[in-house]
């Protein structure tokens, strides 16, 4: 089947589950037939998103945050009234026919959105045929049974109806989280997105916090921290446009150019990761068995903190403390096996989806039972009767 992407650009965090999403649609016969992405002018995709999609990259422009002048917070109101005057609203347009002919274009079977909002638009737009799915962490608060998101808020207002837009006419709306839960009406359960890299890794632990921030703004606050705290030695990456690739402070803290290979090595070897609670990259910590601290820069990432905590998964801060960390270092990490599962069936649960799955309203759990039990007897079988074993991600679930 021939599937195409359409990504929100905000952040590193859709730009990777398209990158490891487009790795098992390929190793199971697929194609990725172009990878439409939005961008703005304050947000910049990241050259490795380029190197790692392994399809045509088309680029427009969409909607993005209003932060404050720190650069630390998200301003719901001023998001809203910068994305709607009528100079965007041209912008948006335009984007959105960028999107339809893609699709025709391309004579993709499937689309997959990454939560991009005017996916949905361009959908009720053009009243395109072709099956949509819309995929994202965020999609969870339409579960009934989630117990975080709920209330009258006015961000989660913001995000509710960013859900019910971006997702709209979709056939399948797949919810990404930490662990397993049924699936209802409205969205279906699926594991994170992580790259495939990560599961050859042998993680350490070096003498030294890794952060990662969004926003060049919270740099001020882990310079601040660093200043009464010299002794302890930080690595920050961040996507400033114009800061060079690694841009020594002093001896004990650095500041990195965003980039996907260097950043998994820090990871891999750090002692904790300080981070804006983006929902990957707390993934990615977790599968390593990292101390993560989360810093919410906006609701949705507050959700994700709850969220995670709920899961045995970090703790939460109102700041860059990083002292907060140090002290949580100092007790044992705790098991995350069962974790681990869950992430290692992401191939098999992904292929149903996008392949059988969407077909019905709601795939329900004796579906996906039966799809795993006739993967791990094939994958016996192999082993059994010495036939070709390619070692995937399903196999290392049983290992």
């Amino acid at each position: 089947m021939k599937y195409l992407f359409i990504i929100q650009g905000e952040g590193r965090g859709h730009l990777t589950q398209a990158i490891s999403l487009s790795e098992i649609l390929l190793k199971n016969g697929h194609e990725v037939v172009g990878a439409l992405v939005g961008k703005s002018k304050d947000r910049v995709i990241p050259e490795f998103f380029y190197k790692k999609i392994s399809t045509k990259v088309i680029t427009y422009n969409s909607p993005n945050f209003v932060w404050n002048n720190n650069k630390t917070d998200v301003l719901f109101f001023k998001t809203v009234a910068h994305n709607i005057t009528l100079n965007k609203f041209k912008e948006y347009f335009k984007s959105m026919d960028i999107i339809y002919d893609t699709i025709n274009q391309t004579q993709a079977d499937i689309v997959i959105n990454f939560y991009e909002l005017l996916a949905g638009l361009t959908k009720i737009k053009h009243n395109i045929d072709v099956p949509f799915i819309s995929m994202a962490h965020q999609y969870l608060i339409m579960h009934s049974k989630y117990p975080f998101g709920k209330g009258l808020k006015e961000d989660l207002l913001y995000i509710k109806l960013n859900n019910w837009l971006s997702s709209y006419g979709s056939v399948q709306k797949l919810g990404l989280s930490f662990y397993d839960m049924d699936n209802d009406k409205r969205v279906s359960i699926v594991p994170p997105l992580l790259r495939e890299e990560l599961f050859s890794i042998e993680p350490k632990k070096e003498d030294y916090i890794l952060t990662y921030i969004l926003s060049k703004g919270f740099a001020q606050e882990i310079t601040q921290w660093h200043y009464q705290n010299p002794e302890q030695k930080l690595h920050v990456f961040w996507d400033k446009e114009d800061a060079p690739e690694e841009l020594v402070v002093d001896k004990t803290l650095t500041f990195h150019k965003i980039n996907d290979t260097k950043f998994l090595k820090y990871l891999a070897n750090c002692k904790a990761y300080v981070t804006t609670a983006g929902f990957e990259s707390v993934c990615e910590a977790m599968y390593l068995n990292k101390h993560i601290m989360m810093i919410p820069a906006h609701y949705e990432q507050e959700i994700n903190a709850l969220d995670a905590i709920s899961a045995g998964i970090g703790i939460q801060s109102k700041d860059f403390n990083i002292s907060k960390i140090l002290d949580k270092c100092k007790e044992k990490q705790s098991n995350n096996i069962e974790f681990r599962r869950w992430i290692e069936s992401a191939e098999r649960e992904y292929i149903f989806f996008l392949t059988e799955g969407y077909k019905r309203k709601s795939p329900n759990i004796k579906d996906r039972l039966f799809l795993r039990y006739k993967t791990e007897l094939k994958n016996l079988n192999d082993i059994v009767y010495g036939n070709k074993f390619k070692k995937n991600w399903s196999s290392r679930y049983w290992s």
